[in-house]
């Protein structure tokens, strides 16, 4: 909210901040001359995509970073103290009491060995004069506060007894132990599912309208900088390049930066009208150059044979033991699924994490064993299959994971990444070989001259290159791409997903294609599933999901997504603070039969009753 004249003191005041980081060649600088303000009350967000500096600047503001390696100057003003020219001792005792931060994931920033209690506690400790009894009162007050259900139960629990959106809850009670004048948030959603990511964006606006703290927030999602953000700073290549209100960057963005990292943006809604999936906007980030592309027009025949076929599918993972080794219970991790997926189609199955959507994908490949069900894949029956014939299966079917930089050998250049399956599949083999893998990396956007590189010369982005040129070696029909664009920021998403849809329109493959970014799935989509607790409970052509989602689930997935509009800053979607439900069933459950309501053209949706 933006409170007080323009006159108001600022809370913080950053004038001129460089850093520098030692190399072998010297200093080099990665943050340029930043300035900006927060004033009481007031969000200002700091937005740019990956290396522009925008997280370096936060450590720079809490000295957070080795003074052996790095070096900042500039002017850092908290209520008028400057923070650069403290002595660490005196920092320490603003750390988590005037200025508190929040990390991007929570799990390695709590001590798994301490309850949550404890560690809440210790920043009372430090920094109030309370007894023991009365920390204890006050920390359940504050996770009563971040809204963590049953706090009482839980606050003796540890870390890893808490989904990731509850933890993040636990660091926020942590930033707000000694009420903070000024709370950084660096990409504290980042990590989380769409739903939770509402939750806790409605979490610090509420908070912030009741204590009246300043929030520096730093994103690369310019839809969650819409609905949190007063003012904004953009940076690109360690530079500030444009800093305003919020509306007006969003409504007349000035530098070529700032209008490209929006138009790269994909929008929710955008798809209304459009029969076919649709390409991302080329966007030259240098220049703000946006060039429309056409539509993915391969037209899809379901009447033909699908390339996938799975019926009933179960996958369980069982869960202790007794004295007899019989397991106490099973995750239900997949339960009873069925779909089918034609040539040169995506499928998208969307939910949260958990929800096994994960699990689907590397059990139809047989990365996991189901216990159940049928899967039939390019003429092979995929569950009967041993030896050498599993080998050729996956001939027809790849995966592409989430990260490339741990599916790909370090220790391997590209090139032999690249040409690695070909020769152990007998494809080719020698200069043939290498041949193939210059052809793949050339068909993927990389020069072939990049071939003698190793994984960690390369971009996420490239590196996502390498790994879908690594699977097109062997000519699969069916690519199951897991979370493969989640990673990357925005532009090099949509390059990504375009080089993905310019290969299903030109060699048919179909997609599996795994995500919980439901912009990104709209846009790239043919038909959609979504998944909760390890059942799909809607399924249907993308223009029927998203335009009339009729299940409770579909309907919370799609209202939780952020839309890069500031008119919807002032939104709460009033979500209950609740954690995905057990998956895990005690042995000899049985699941129960489910029914469905058919509402034409393939639209499924499982009764609720």
């Amino acid at each position: 909210m933006r409170r007080g004249a323009d006159m108001t003191p600022s809370v913080l005041s950053v004038e001129n901040l460089t850093t520098a980081f030692q190399t072998g060649d010297g200093w080099g600088e990665v943050v340029r001359n930043v300035s900006f303000t927060v004033k009481p009350g007031e969000t200002v967000a700091i937005v740019g995509e990956s290396g522009s500096g925008k997280s370096v600047t936060s450590l720079s503001i809490m000295r957070l970073l080795d003074p052996k390696r790095a070096r900042v100057s500039g002017r850092v003003m908290l209520e008028g103290t400057d923070l650069l020219s403290l002595p660490e001792s005196a920092m320490q005792q603003i750390r988590g009491n005037r200025v508190a931060m929040i990390f991007q994931e929570p799990m390695t920033s709590l001590n798994p060995a301490f309850t949550v209690g404890r560690q809440i506690g210790e920043v009372l400790a430090r920094h109030t004069d309370l007894g023991k009894s009365q920390i204890r009162a006050e920390v359940l007050r504050l996770m009563e506060r971040v809204r963590i259900p049953n706090a009482a139960r839980r606050i003796d629990e540890y870390p890893h007894q808490f989904s990731g959106g509850m933890r993040q809850r636990v660091m926020i009670a942590m930033a707000l132990a000694s009420r903070p004048r000024l709370l950084i948030a660096d990409e504290p959603t980042t990590a989380l599912d769409v739903t939770i990511q509402g939750q806790i964006l409605d979490l610090i606006k509420e908070l912030q309208q009741e204590t009246g703290m300043a929030v520096l927030f730093i994103t690369h999602d310019m839809g969650v900088v819409a609905e949190i953000a007063d003012r904004t700073v953009v940076m690109y290549r360690g530079d500030c390049v444009e800093t305003g209100s919020t509306e007006r960057i969003f409504a007349q963005a000035e530098h070529p930066y700032t209008r490209a990292l929006l138009a790269a943006v994909p929008r929710l809604g955008s798809m209304v009208g459009q029969d076919h999936p649709l390409r991302f906007p080329r966007v030259e980030m240098d220049s703000g150059r946006v060039n429309a592309l056409p539509p993915v027009l391969n037209p899809v025949d379901r009447q033909g044979t699908p390339v996938l076929s799975v019926r009933n599918l179960t996958t369980r993972f069982a869960v202790g033991s007794d004295l007899l080794g019989r397991p106490h219970g099973h995750v239900h991790a997949v339960e009873n699924l069925s779909f089918d997926l034609w040539p040169g189609e995506t499928l998208s199955l969307v939910g949260e994490s958990g929800c096994g959507k994960s699990t689907t994908g590397r059990s139809i490949l047989r990365l996991i064993e189901p216990q159940s069900g049928a899967i039939q894949l390019d003429g092979f029956d995929v569950r009967d299959l041993g030896g050498s014939d599993l080998r050729r299966m996956r001939r027809s079917a790849q995966m592409i994971f989430q990260d490339p930089f741990s599916s790909l050998n370090p220790r391997m250049t590209v090139g032999q990444t690249v040409a690695e399956p070909i020769l152990k599949h007998g494809i080719a083999k020698g200069h043939q070989a290498r041949a193939m893998a210059a052809d793949l990396l050339a068909q993927v956007g990389l020069s072939p001259a990049m071939m003698d590189r190793y994984p960690h010369e390369f971009s996420g982005g490239q590196r996502q290159r390498v790994a879908i040129a690594r699977v097109l070696g062997l000519g699969p029909k069916l690519i199951v791409a897991d979370e493969s664009v989640s990673a990357l920021d925005v532009s090099v998403k949509a390059q990504v997903c375009n080089l993905l849809m310019d290969l299903q329109e030109r060699l048919g493959i179909a997609y599996l294609f795994i995500s919980h970014d439901m912009a990104v799935v709209e846009r790239v989509s043919h038909r959609v599933a979504v998944m909760y607790l390890g059942e799909i409970v809607e399924i249907g052509p993308r223009e029927a999901v998203f335009g009339n989602p009729q299940h409770p689930y579909t309907q919370k997935l799609i209202a939780a997504v952020p839309i890069p509009d500031p008119s919807r800053r002032g939104l709460r979607r009033a979500m209950a603070a609740e954690e995905l439900k057990n998956p895990i069933r005690p042995r000899g459950y049985v699941a129960p039969r489910r029914d469905w309501q058919d509402l034409g053209r393939g639209h499924l949706v499982m009764n609720t009753a």
